[in-house]
């Protein structure tokens, strides 16, 4: 009996000892309560980075809040008002797991199996044959562009220089646009979509063409005293896009191509297997078994 009574008081003691041990973890400022939770301070301070403002850590806490509450609110609200079926997710989580492990097991077999190289014939290949895929929705120039105040003591010299072809008057345009220029940059030697540069002069791309003359496109804006400018070296309006403007997609599509094909060559493998080892077995009618 003796042995009995203190088993009993030993198990009350460690029943205590946990719900002690409980609220010790819980022993923390209670910041909301939504849904029958709490939100205490310390899960809260997680979400706010060091170093943020007084107002900044407000705001961020009311977001976090407010979606903690929201989350609890209705998961509450569902347990509450759904009926027993529509609560029953079985079906439905182990159709997700099925797709889940389907698409991981598709991805390491296209990352063990995937020939990332690309050649330079093989993007010339691609351009040559997808032409009416690569057509260009827009123009597409080669410029160098700078903006600089009307009034600069550079303007003339920078001007004159923007049409450089390259050596000692090149060198000297980057040093002077560097000193006096608002924005200066030189895409001479790469593709720029012509909305993109349009950007630059505050206008579309249409209007910004039609300021083109003698590979120049300039812009002045006497109400700030200010002058934009674009050196055009190349131009394409219509037509395919040249292989170096869309080389990254035709990269992509390549790659793409070939996951498609990969994952085409293993659903037939895994059906051409499993019907060899009759793990999958198509009965003509229902006298089989």
């Amino acid at each position: 009996m003796t042995k009995r009574i203190a088993i009993a008081i030993l198990a009350v003691l460690m029943l205590c000892s946990c719900n002690l041990l409980s609220s010790l973890v819980h022993d923390d400022q209670v910041v909301a309560k939504a849904g029958g939770q709490r939100l205490y301070l310390s899960e809260l301070r997680k979400y706010i980075p060091e170093g943020s403002s007084p107002e900044d850590s407000a705001a961020l806490a009311m977001q976090f809040i407010n979606s903690w509450a929201m989350e609890h609110l209705f998961e509450k609200t569902a347990e509450s008002r759904l009926s027993k079926d529509e609560k029953n997710m079985d079906k439905e989580l182990e159709s997700y797991r099925r797709s889940l492990l389907r698409y991981r097991y598709e991805q390491r077999y296209i990352n063990d199996r995937l020939d990332t190289l690309i050649t330079q014939a093989q993007l010339e290949e691609y351009h040559q044959s997808h032409k009416e895929a690569l057509e260009l929705p827009r123009p597409v120039l080669k410029v160098r562009f700078i903006d600089i105040m009307s009034d600069s003591p550079n303007y003339v010299e920078i001007m004159a220089k923007l049409s450089s072809e390259g050596g000692q008057e090149l060198k000297d345009l980057d040093s002077l646009a560097h000193v006096s220029a608002l924005r200066y940059f030189d895409n001479s030697s790469v593709w720029t979509d012509a909305a993109v540069l349009a950007r630059e002069f505050g206008t579309d791309y249409v209007t910004m063409l039609s300021h083109l003359k003698d590979n120049m496109i300039v812009f002045e804006y006497s109400d700030r005293g200010e002058t934009r400018a674009a050196w055009v070296s190349a131009i394409i309006r219509s037509g395919q896009a040249p292989l170096e403007y869309c080389e990254s997609s035709i990269r992509d599509n390549i790659l793409s191509e070939r996951k498609r094909d990969l994952l085409n060559n293993l659903e037939q493998d895994l059906l051409t297997n499993a019907l060899e080892k009759k793990d999958f077995v198509i009965y003509k009618n229902e006298q089989n078994n």
